[in-house]
């Protein structure tokens, strides 16, 4: 590791590894932390000295989220309690998501999400949480939901007006739905607190075999002054699914 980069990947998509087994696994590649893990697993994290990157467990759903009043006093109940875990455990980062539309005008939801998120954001600003809502595309994974350009995400980050609110940039989900990757990061990384990876078009290793230059868009990244995390999240089809990993973080080591 060059020790430019904040390497992560993201649990889910090597969950056929034991937690242990994978907290080893990216310390004898180089790194040590972990997306997308909960307070219940936090424990085997602190176990082997890896970092919660990015915690979650205070959502609904993909589909069910800030943008619908009628989650509101649910999710509320959530994010104050798991902001309240993050802090104590001595993480930064959660997690949350717009929802699905459902016929829903853009300008509603963003309205709506603004409202929520408010009532939450002054106990992540005393804590010194910051909520990442994720960028997903509905192109082809996530039909519907509403957080899927860059402009509505950060037209919201407008209106909430802190640093404790910020976008998840994953690269995958914005090269589907919108491209212009590189131009997107320069022009709008204020708003940008943490990256995912994946290879285009099926989310696969980061290899020769998928359309994104890597190495290119990383070193876009670092260039803007980012100092958090980057964190892998392409599905492995290979054999050799750990050395996928390594591959894609030495990939990503610019």
């Amino acid at each position: 590791m060059k020790g430019n980069i904040n390497h992560s990947v993201c649990y889910w998509t090597y969950n056929f590894l034991p937690l242990d087994e994978l907290c080893k696994v990216v310390k004898e590649i180089g790194f040590a932390a972990i997306d997308l893990v909960g307070p219940k697993d936090w424990d085997i994290l602190k176990k082997y000295g890896v970092y919660s990157s990015m915690c979650n467990g205070a959502e609904i759903s993909l589909t069910e989220g800030w943008n619908d009043k009628q989650y509101h006093a649910t999710l509320i109940r959530n994010y104050t309690e798991h902001i309240n875990l993050v802090a104590d455990a001595g993480y930064k980062n959660l997690i949350c998501f717009s929802g699905n539309s459902r016929g829903m005008a853009d300008e509603i939801g963003l309205r709506n999400c603004a409202e929520g998120l408010k009532r939450i954001l002054p106990i992540a600003e005393k804590k010194g949480v910051v909520l990442h809502m994720e960028l997903l595309n509905a192109k082809i994974d996530h039909p519907d939901y509403m957080c899927h350009l860059s402009h509505w995400g950060i037209d919201l980050c407008k209106r909430m007006s802190s640093e404790n609110f910020k976008l998840l940039f994953d690269i995958y989900h914005m090269q589907v739905d919108e491209g212009d990757v590189i131009r997107s990061i320069r022009d709008h990384h204020q708003y940008f607190g943490h990256y995912h990876t994946g290879g285009v078009p099926d989310r696969h290793e980061i290899d020769d075999d998928q359309e994104l230059n890597y190495p290119a868009i990383i070193r876009a990244i670092k260039e803007t002054g980012f100092n958090g995390y980057i964190a892998q999240e392409f599905v492995p089809v290979k054999a050799d699914k750990v050395s996928s990993l390594k591959a894609a973080v030495k990939n990503c080591d610019v």
